[in-house]
């Protein structure tokens, strides 16, 4: 017999059967398809020849010998995924009958176990040896022989669950998935010397119910939030980025910092006011109003509440307000937002320097409730963990002065060029210089021309405003404030100044008619505090849902 090789047009497959019409591609293929049938077949390779002309030839003893090892590694080839098959096979008749054996397991809660106490996942760690029904959603998940285990999150913390015996091999726990919903039912056990879990605590899990599954596949949890994404793809993800252990112990941290904000107000007997978002006056610039159409009427989102905070130092003396504030700035920078959360407050009858007196307390009472907080303080050292309180009293730094500090530092404004009396400092200079000191800093006495049309001049420099910036190592400004022009004259001069028509303003001039007096606030960014507090590199980090310039969803 006689088997036909052509490597141009020939096929090593069951469709090409050797003949001349239908040749093999390769030698060792052809002895492949002929073994077992008796003798050797004669091989006849095409080969190209200028001279003698195309056609088939008998296969060199060379080629042939070449042929047979190849042909001796296709059975083995064949042999080994024979195996294979044969493995697969038995495994998937060992799964089905795995599969079968759990269908007929039927969860049930034995009626003799004492009433389980239902409870958060945060009380379970003191009901040591009691047994509690817990819900919340699976964070982790692993299976091990007969044991599965999952760390079970339910917003006030993560608990680890073990599921033994029938419950660890019914079929319903194979359809668990990562943020499936269940209830759990079971004893709480101290953990054995040596093992560690949130609490010191696991559940011993006797029963439990399926409240609802999370997709698997494709749609799973994980890869919908996978680590190390892109982070517009993470943001397009925030309704279940925020899922994640860091986002939601930076939420628990902004929560405990907002918390520990009123507790220190109440403590100086400031009262909370909620002045109105839309407004149809600017404070710090029109370049960044965002407008609306309010029945026909212009109006904006606020920048600041100052001005409304203004208005109730008469009638409610020292007041604040925690609300949002909105800046139409085009800025891509690591702290800015379009929509953030602005804590500001007015004070009467004080003067500059005890203005930044109140400011230090207030940021050095706060950073101490926050970190004496039993949530809020592990949270702050597990994501910043070389957090130091700040000391009082802060650095104080004339603008003058750093303007002198940047340029003794080789330090360029954002022409290149030296810094000069009057140049706004920007962020990146900022920053530098305040990395470099490492050390919050008061930088203080502005130039009038650089800052709002309100802010008092120094009585002893009148061409410097009494206003201050916090500087905080690695952040930036978090704070700015200024005391606030006192009289009627002074405040149309800055309006002049500004080219403000005074007319929509007529409600703040009244403030300075009707029983004026000494009078300072400031304004706290939390993202921004937040920031320096959990080292975090930007402030989208530290916003529940960050709007920015291209980000208003979801």
């Amino acid at each position: 017999m006689s088997l036909y090789i052509n490597e141009l047009s020939g096929v090593d497959s069951t469709s090409a059967s050797g003949s001349e019409q239908q040749p093999y591609k390769t030698a060792a293929y052809a002895l492949f398809e002929s073994r077992g049938a008796g003798k050797e077949p004669k091989l006849l390779v095409y080969k190209q020849d200028a001279e003698k002309g195309d056609g088939y030839v008998e296969i060199s003893a060379s080629a042939l010998k070449k042929a047979r090892k190849g042909c001796e590694g296709l059975v083995k080839k064949l042999a080994k995924q024979a195996e294979q098959d044969k493995k697969q096979q038995e495994q998937k008749e060992r799964d089905a009958a795995k599969k079968l054996e759990a269908l007929h397991i039927t969860i049930q809660q034995d009626p003799s176990l004492p009433e389980a106490k239902k409870t958060k996942i945060s009380k379970s760690y003191s009901a040591v040896d009691e047994r509690v029904k817990v819900s919340g959603w699976i964070h982790r998940l692993r299976s091990s022989k007969n044991h599965v285990f999952i760390v079970l999150r339910d917003g006030t913390g993560y608990l680890q669950a073990v599921l033994t015996g029938d419950l660890a091999l019914a079929y319903q726990t194979t359809t668990l998935t990562i943020e499936s919903t269940v209830t759990l039912f079971g004893k709480i056990c101290k953990l054995p010397d040596g093992k560690t879990a949130s609490g010191g605590v696991e559940l011993l899990v006797d029963y439990y119910e399926i409240v609802s599954l999370a997709p698997s596949g494709e749609d799973a949890y994980t890869n919908k939030v996978a680590e190390g994404a892109d982070p517009s793809l993470l943001l397009d993800q925030r309704h279940l980025a925020l899922r994640g252990e860091t986002l939601s112990a930076v939420m628990k941290v902004r929560a405990s910092l907002l918390r520990s904000i009123r507790r220190f107000y109440d403590e100086e007997s400031i009262t909370e006011v909620t002045p109105p978002c839309m407004v149809q006056t600017q404070v710090e610039g029109g370049s960044t109003l965002f407008k609306l159409d309010y029945y026909g009427e212009e109006a904006f989102l606020t920048q600041s509440s100052q001005l409304y905070l203004e208005t109730c130092l008469a009638s409610l003396g020292d007041v604040y307000c925690i609300q949002e504030s909105f800046r139409a700035e085009k800025s891509h920078t690591r702290r800015h937002l379009s929509e953030y959360t602005h804590i500001e407050a007015e004070l009467c009858f004080l003067d500059f320097d005890e203005m930044l007196v109140h400011i230090e307390k207030l940021i050095s009472r706060v950073v101490q409730y926050v970190l004496e907080d039993p949530i809020a303080g592990p949270l702050v050292k597990q994501l910043n963990p070389g957090f130091q309180a700040p000391t009082l009293p802060f650095m104080r730094l004339d603008y003058k002065d750093a303007i002198t500090w940047l340029n003794e530092h080789g330090i360029e404004n954002e022409d290149g060029e030296q810094f000069k009396f009057g140049d706004d400092i920007a962020e990146a200079a900022e920053r530098k210089m305040t990395d470099t000191i490492g050390v919050p800093i008061f930088l203080t006495r502005f130039p009038v021309e650089i800052k709002s049309f309100y802010m008092k001049r120094c009585p002893d420099a009148p061409h410097v405003t009494e206003s201050v910036d916090v500087l905080m190592p690695n952040v930036g400004e978090i704070t700015g404030g200024s005391m606030r022009i006192e009289t009627t004259e002074e405040l149309e001069a800055g309006f002049a100044r500004e080219g403000i028509a005074t007319d929509p303003y007529y409600w703040f001039i009244d403030q300075r008619k009707y029983g004026t007096c000494p009078h300072g606030g400031y304004g706290i960014g939390t993202e921004r505090i937040l920031a320096w507090l959990c080292d975090r590199f930007t402030v989208r980090d530290c916003s529940l849902y960050p709007r920015f310039t291209g980000r208003c969803k979801p």
